[in-house]
């Protein structure tokens, strides 16, 4: 009987992807996302409860602060309901690009024992958040029931919306993965970044008064849409509380800039994959 040696070496330049190792893997792939969602609430009191809870009382933060002492507008819809759909797409591109960004340098040990698609890690760590969602994302229907409010067709754009929250949070999440491998550093920023970018993105105030700000000024509305969130946030209002989103150009925008994030992150990623097990 013939031995059989599979050779193991460093991927070579930007185009050697391998991408259908991920799928070899997929097993490997549910069991880290699995392992990521029982490890956040494990030894908890609350336990899932937290999903709901995050973005439940944050909106009742922003309600108390931002809908009713500033006043910031919520364009016709009860604040409530109009931040907490913000907070629901945010809250997991937010989770997710926290837990991949670091996500390399807390599964070292594994790294450096058994080789796998280096690429597994990342995605389980953007994978995981999803569970969270869904779990608040039930909250947001008896909201609508409460408030009255029916989802037109429009509804049917509401998975292109999660694909792209998701592309985002994991192409940002392998770009500052992969450099926090090699500057340590980075995870002291991601926290600032994340809060910075919430600010920039209408979680809080309606994106109407932005564009109002901008043509006002003779500044292109699409420029906002560069923000990606900018669109996925404005299209989850969209789709389920019949505004948001004046312009196809922002939604247009922020799909070209979320996939080129994702395209560029999978490609240096792999480009900095074999040092990952070195250095870390």
């Amino acid at each position: 009987m013939d031995n059989q040696h599979i050779r193991l070496q460093p991927s070579k330049g930007w185009i050697s992807l391998q991408l259908d190792e991920l799928w070899n893997y997929r097993e490997l792939l549910y069991f880290l996302t699995w392992r990521d969602v029982k490890v956040r609430y494990k030894q908890t009191v609350l336990g899932a409860a937290w999903a709901v809870l995050q973005p439940f009382l944050t909106m009742i933060i922003f309600t108390i602060f931002f809908g009713k002492m500033a006043n910031v507008g919520s364009d016709g819809l009860p604040y409530p309901i109009f931040s907490y759909a913000g907070l629901l797409p945010w809250t997991f591109f937010a989770q997710g690009l926290s837990q991949s960004s670091n996500s390399l340098v807390g599964s070292a040990n594994l790294l450096k024992k058994i080789y796998f698609p280096r690429l597994v890690i990342p995605i389980s760590s953007v994978l995981a958040p999803a569970v969270d969602f869904f779990i608040a994302f039930a909250v947001l229907l008896i909201m609508m029931v409460w408030y009255g409010i029916i989802p037109g067709i429009r509804v049917i754009f509401l998975p292109f919306l999660l694909i792209l929250t998701f592309t985002t949070a994991l192409g940002t999440g392998m770009w500052l993965s992969a450099m926090n491998v090699q500057f340590r550093d980075i995870k002291y920023v991601i926290p600032f970044f994340i809060q910075i970018w919430l600010f920039a993105t209408p979680v809080i105030y309606p994106a109407s008064k932005v564009f109002t700000f901008m043509e006002q000024r003779g500044i292109p509305v699409w420029l906002f849409g560069l923000n990606p969130l900018t669109g996925i946030v404005e299209g989850f209002r969209w789709c389920l509380l019949g505004t948001g989103s004046r312009s196809f150009s922002i939604m247009v925008a922020s799909t070209i800039v979320s996939f080129s994030l994702f395209i560029s992150g999978v490609y240096y990623f792999r480009r900095m994959e074999r040092t990952f097990a070195d250095v870390v």
